[in-house]
């Protein structure tokens, strides 16, 4: 004896071997066999065999018309057996009533299953909208084709262009137009953003991996909302002081400068002067909601994002020629470059110049200090002070010199790339960045020793981290360093501003201890600046290959690292080359080019030889 019965919403046909009350065993048509309850089983039958049965069904089910099916069935809940014998006109065999069960079962537009072998007719208005249904997805299907099928061709469909670039970078995955896509990058074998850059999608490059950081961390668009005209700072005391800064000629975010008055006794009064945007930014106004979201000024070739709108950073920059507040920190320094003392001041300071690293480079560097027959320059005198002081501070630190890393520009004019080298440590290097580690490791000191809540950035066992409470800087040699300079570009130091103003105006800070908004400002900024850096780090690489290209490199040479890992010379790029044979940490070796991919920010290069000489020391 053999039967139908319906498994994982399939009916199959088998042969049973024993039966119970309430299951049996059965062998199916292809020779498995498997214990089934006796509620599965649809009907039975002599023959033919299960094979066979299932064969003739099928047919009988292929060559039933579902509508006059629906229209046979009437409008109340049915048994198949009835409506097989109605069709029919006659007492159906088990083949036909097989058919009939198999047309029933898969036409759930049509009939609503009901129970065992049970079904309802679809309401007409219920079965209209299914039908609805079917064609608006029979014809978004076949849109789709269309769509997959051009794309596998390399040509953009229509549709997606308004999507772009969203559509590679943020998309909504249950468009068609991203089901498409996606259905066509597997076809072909690319990747998305590859297979759009194929179909002509992507003409700018540059303006695609911006576009993908910008939608990742300012999803509303890098603007600034109208924002009210800030408030001026309270009147404060003017220093008589006159006081210089030194950036790039591209820096508008004028954070610190310096002030060095001589004395007749032969000490000399330093003023390390960073500008004050806390005064005219309130905590929780709508212009630091804005300044709490970004975290910080993102920088990358050729532009920046910054954390402040440039009105208001026109505001509180320490610009030439203009009185400006200032948190200025003093120190008292003897004729030995020890210092003696230290005060904390707010007050407005005198901004008699800002000095430009491209033209100051020239005039203030390791061969002009302590000549006498180098040229003359302004500030002179003061510069080469600050320097043998710089030198001192960072001697008493203990910390480990990085003279020999270089640091690179990017510039572009007329349309071309230009990479200049920079050596890190480099004089203006020194004084500006000894100066800042000394005045943010004594603030951070001074708001512990008061017990004012700040944002430290501690470092131990080579990690580097924010944190709460104050602790060890290992890396710098000091016992606590809270980022307080640069305020205008890094939303912790506007935080610590704020703390360090109510403590020279013996004023409650605005932040308590363990304050929850302390915590998450940490959080936030680490996650921020980690990706802030991150796409600096792949714009300068992507600019790196621009300018292989721009000058028609074929070969260049670079430094073992270790193993695969190779240091590029005379251009920031560090990379892993395939197929290298063994070498030692420091050998200098030759690279041909092969290839340069823009889009995914990547180059293959051969080792084509080794370059006689002296080994760079690995770092």
């Amino acid at each position: 004896m053999y039967l139908l019965y319906e498994e994982d919403g399939q009916f199959k046909a088998g042969t049973i071997l024993s039966e119970a009350d309430a299951s049996l065993q059965v062998e199916a048509q292809h020779g498995k066999r498997a214990k089934i309850k006796a509620d599965r089983v649809m009907l039975r039958f002599a023959a033919p065999e299960p094979a066979r049965f299932m064969e003739a069904a099928h047919q009988v089910r292929d060559e039933t018309d579902t509508d006059f099916l629906w229209e046979v069935a009437g409008s109340d809940e049915f048994d198949y057996q009835r409506l097989a014998e109605d069709y029919f006109g006659h007492a159906p065999t088990p083949v036909e009533a097989a058919g009939i069960l198999m047309r029933l079962h898969d036409s759930p537009i049509h009939f609503h299953k009901r129970g065992r072998g049970r079904y309802r007719p679809a309401p007409p208005e219920i079965l209209a909208a299914a039908r609805a249904g079917q064609e608006k997805k029979r014809l978004a299907a076949e849109r789709q084709a269309r769509m997959v099928e051009a794309l596998c061709r390399f040509e953009l469909p229509s549709e997606l262009t308004p999507l772009l670039p969203r559509l590679a970078l943020k998309p909504d995955k249950n468009l068609p137009e991203w089901k498409a896509l996606e259905e066509a990058a597997g076809k072909t074998g690319l990747g998305v953003a590859r297979l759009l850059q194929q179909c002509g999608a992507i003409p700018d490059v540059e303006a695609f991996h911006l576009a993908a950081f910008t939608l990742e961390h300012f999803p509303k668009g890098t603007a600034f909302p109208a924002v009210d005209e800030p408030f001026d700072p309270p009147e404060l005391p003017l220093a008589d002081v006159a006081a210089f800064s030194m950036d790039d000629e591209a820096t508008t975010e004028i954070d610190d400068a310096f002030s060095v008055v001589f004395r007749d006794d032969g000490s000399v009064q330093v003023g390390i002067h960073i500008a004050c945007p806390a005064l005219g930014l309130a905590p929780g106004s709508a212009l630091d909601e804005i300044a709490r979201a970004r975290l910080s000024t993102v920088y990358f070739p050729g532009h920046k994002i910054t954390m402040l709108p440039e009105t208001f950073i026109h505001h509180y920059t320490l610009g030439e020629s203009h009185a400006c507040p200032a948190l200025s920190l003093y120190l008292t320094v003897a004729s030995d470059f020890s210092v003696q003392a230290r005060e904390t001041r707010l007050e407005r300071v005198n901004i008699a110049a800002n000095l430009r690293h491209e033209s100051l480079d020239a005039q203030f560097n390791d061969a002009s200090i302590g000549n006498p027959a180098a040229a003359d320059y302004p500030y002179r005198r003061e510069l080469e002070w600050l320097w043998g002081f710089a030198a001192t501070l960072e001697a008493a630190r203990g910390a480990a010199s990085q003279n020999n890393r270089q640091d690179y520009n990017f510039k572009f004019v007329d349309g071309r790339i230009a990479i200049e080298p920079r050596r890190r440590g480099s004089p203006i290097d020194k004084v500006v960045s000894e100066l800042m580690i000394h005045c943010n490791a004594h603030w951070g000191t001074w708001l512990a020793e008061h017990k004012i809540p700040a944002l430290y950035r501690n470092q131990s066992m080579g990690k580097t981290r924010m944190a709460t409470q104050p602790g060890p800087h290992q890396g710098l040699g000091v016992e606590n360093y809270a980022w307080s300079s640069s305020p205008l570009r890094r939303y912790v130091d506007l935080v610590n501003q704020r703390q360090l103003i109510a403590l020279v105006r013996e004023e409650t800070p605005p932040y308590a201890p363990r304050s929850e908004f302390l915590f998450a400002t940490v959080r936030d900024f680490e996650l921020a600046y980690d990706a802030y850096n991150e796409f600096q780090r792949k714009m300068e690489r992507y600019w790196v290959l621009r300018w292989f290209e721009q000058e028609a490199i074929t070969e260049i040479t670079a430094s073992v690292i270790r193993e695969d890992l190779v240091r590029f010379e005379d251009v920031p790029l560090v990379t892993r080359i395939g197929g290298l044979p063994p070498l030692e940490a420091g050998q200098r070796i030759r690279l041909k080019l092969v290839r340069l991919d823009f889009l995914g920010v990547e180059l293959t290069a051969e080792f084509s030889g080794l370059v006689e000489g002296v080994a760079v020391a690995p770092c």
